[in-house]
């Protein structure tokens, strides 16, 4: 009787091995290879879809090997297909140089000489749609001496789950210095969230003027733009503009992938405030960024002194950034009404 309870025992952890192993690793790692395959396979779309289609069959009769009982012979095989699949996935290196598109055609480098931080392509365009513009990109050189505040523009482009994310630092002169993250994306390409997790596209780092970065998303595009003024001291901020200087130097020499999971416009900045002394952890709303002004409300980061839902809702740009469309006070224009943890003086 002991011994048939115990193999009854036995019986239901082995059932239960075979469907966590089947639940978390063979059905991921399955979808995962397909995709990467389908995405990335030097193939016409054909090949690429029959390679992606064989992974699938390969994973679930893996699945169904394992409660056949002839499942390591089955593992093996999967476990030797897959390996084969991440030696050919780790000789996909980003390409140096592309066709690229205008706006993300040259990547911002920078030199540092005591507070004199100088920036080459600094990307100014005059944007008068997506598709019509005036080019300009410029060398610019700033007095770290002079930087006073470090701003966070977030601008909803897929509903308010999803939010690309603007840096902005701000100097006594009333100048601003804008960082976006983006795709570098060729003339022909599209972005794509799921294609950008799968080495589609590489990683540039530009530095922009506010009424470029800005104005394209709340005037041009449309798109929901939200001010957040940080309670940053200078001396962060310094270290966190030098620091973007340095990877976007660093990214013009040795090009990354782009990767809309872990490498995107929301985890970039996190690792670049990490690599700058910050000590904020790691929270599902870096991913999710359009969550990202609870994380920043519970660090205490941005004004606290009113409830969180006043202070996004006062954090909306569009319509001064509407009324300043062709104003050279831009900047100052977009931050009116906008709370700022040293008040007035915080502008």
């Amino acid at each position: 009787m002991r011994d048939s309870a115990s193999g009854r025992v036995r019986r239901v952890a082995a059932a239960l091995l075979r469907i966590l192993v089947s639940a978390f690793v063979i059905f991921p790692v399955s979808a995962w290879s397909a995709l990467a395959l389908w995405f990335r396979l030097p193939a016409p779309e054909g090949v690429r879809a029959l390679a992606a289609g064989l992974f699938v069959v390969l994973g679930l009769a893996t699945i169904a090997g394992l409660f056949l009982r002839r499942g390591l012979i089955g593992l093996a095989v999967f476990a030797l297909v897959f390996g084969g699949v991440l030696v050919w996935w780790s000789t996909i290196k980003p390409p140096a140089d592309g066709d690229w598109a205008p706006d993300v055609a040259r990547q911002t480098t920078g030199t540092i000489e005591g507070d004199i931080l100088t920036l080459s392509d600094v990307r100014d365009f005059d944007w008068r749609t997506d598709e019509d513009f005036t080019e300009r990109w410029s060398k610019r050189s700033y007095d770290l001496s002079k930087l006073k505040t470090l701003d966070l523009f977030l601008a909803y482009w897929a509903g308010p789950q999803m939010a690309h994310v603007l840096m902005s630092f701000g100097f006594e002169n009333g100048d601003y210095l804008t960082w976006s993250v983006e795709v570098r994306r060729e003339k022909s390409g599209e972005f794509s969230p799921i294609a950008d997790a799968f080495k589609s596209h590489t990683l540039i780092y530009l530095a922009t003027t506010e009424r470029d970065s800005v104005r394209l998303r709340s005037n041009v595009r449309g798109e929901d733009v939200r001010l957040y003024r940080l309670n940053t001291p200078p001396e962060n901020a310094r270290a966190l503009l030098l620091e973007y200087a340095l990877q976007s130097t660093e990214l013009a020499a040795q090009p990354k992938w782009y990767n809309s999971i872990t490498a995107n416009c929301a985890t970039v900045v996190f690792k670049i405030v990490r690599a700058a002394g910050g000590t904020f952890p790691f929270d599902w709303r870096l991913v999710v960024n359009g969550f990202l002004p609870g994380y920043l409300y519970d660090h205490r980061v941005v004004v606290t002194t009113m409830p969180l839902s006043e202070l996004m809702q006062r954090a909306r740009i569009n319509a001064q950034a509407k009324a300043a469309d062709q104003s050279p006070d831009f900047s100052q224009a977009i931050r009116v009404g906008v709370p700022s943890p040293w008040g007035e003086a915080g502008k």
